[in-house]
């Protein structure tokens, strides 16, 4: 049984999707101009497609999974499941308007012109708000309209925001957040949902194993009860003795948001000599 993966051809998802693949031990070659690729070493094959018709792909069964940014999927508004945040493609979906505009809230809108490539998520912000615009859907340069005359504001996505501050405007209001996601048609058998639950399974280890680090240190004995306490790893830390009597060696893992405040903590405590390991894969 071969599960069917919709990747996006090309663009910003395209690199991040294919290295999650490659990071999870899954071979797929992507050639010039290829529509499909069967891997070698697992039971996928890879579609790539515009990311736009992904959702509907899925939705029809051409593709029992996908990856998609969250912007197109409910812009789309198709009936699929998400069943993974990827943690990668992040960005924002906002109302930006001209440098020299006051806005105060969504009722700066009512009655403008708004250029967007999402207008049913442009509408729904509207309807949620009680305002009456005008939208215009524009398919790319999406900054450009307000400077040329066609729009007011726009609505566009948005990742640091130097595009809009090039084009003499400012984001104002941020209306979705989005990432990559990975979603499902409604109708897999159970071999298929047992290829996705496999391969689910790697794509969580891979990115456990990006969120925390290995690591390693020399520790007096006398200190290592406050040591232990301030490394849970993934059950208890190990604790080695040096050839050094009066020293051992602690090896734990510690998450990446927590990482820095803990290091100074367990330097304070007497540790010495702490190295740091990424790690590859974290099986839990």
């Amino acid at each position: 049984m071969v599960l069917k993966l919709a990747i996006q051809k090309s663009g910003r998802l395209h690199e991040d999707s294919m290295k999650l693949l490659n990071d999870c031990g899954i071979g797929i070659k992507n050639g010039h101009n290829q529509l499909k690729s069967v891997a070698d070493n697992f039971p996928i094959e890879a579609y790539f497609l515009r990311d736009d018709d992904i959702p509907q792909y899925v939705e029809d069964g051409v593709a029992h999974i996908g990856i998609v940014g969250e912007n197109v999927l409910y812009e789309k508004n198709k009936s699929v499941d998400i069943v993974e945040k990827l943690g990668f493609g992040k960005c924002r979906l906002s109302i930006a308007v001209k440098k020299t505009d006051e806005y105060g809230d969504a009722r700066f809108l009512e009655g403008k012109k708004i250029a967007t490539s999402y207008p049913f998520l442009t509408q729904d912000f509207l309807n949620k708000n009680g305002v009456n615009a005008e939208i215009h859907e524009i398919s790319g340069s999406v900054e450009l309209a307000p400077g040329i005359g066609l729009a007011d504001v726009v609505c566009d996505l948005v990742s640091s925001g130097s595009t809009l501050f090039m084009n003499g405007l400012k984001e104002v209001e941020p209306i979705l957040q989005s990432e990559a996601v990975m979603v499902r048609t409604k109708e897999l058998t159970e071999e298929q949902q047992s290829v996705l639950n496999q391969l689910l399974f790697r794509i969580r280890s891979v990115r456990k194993a990006k969120r925390n680090k290995y690591v390693l240190m020399n520790a007096p004995n006398e200190s290592l009860p406050q040591i232990i306490k301030l490394l849970p790893g993934m059950r208890s830390p190990s604790v080695l003795p040096l050839a050094e009597t009066g020293w051992s060696s602690v090896h734990s893992v510690l998450s990446e948001d927590e990482f820095w405040d803990k290091i100074e903590q367990l330097k304070a405590a007497g540790a010495e000599g702490i190295l740091v390991v990424p790690i590859e894969k974290m099986i839990v």
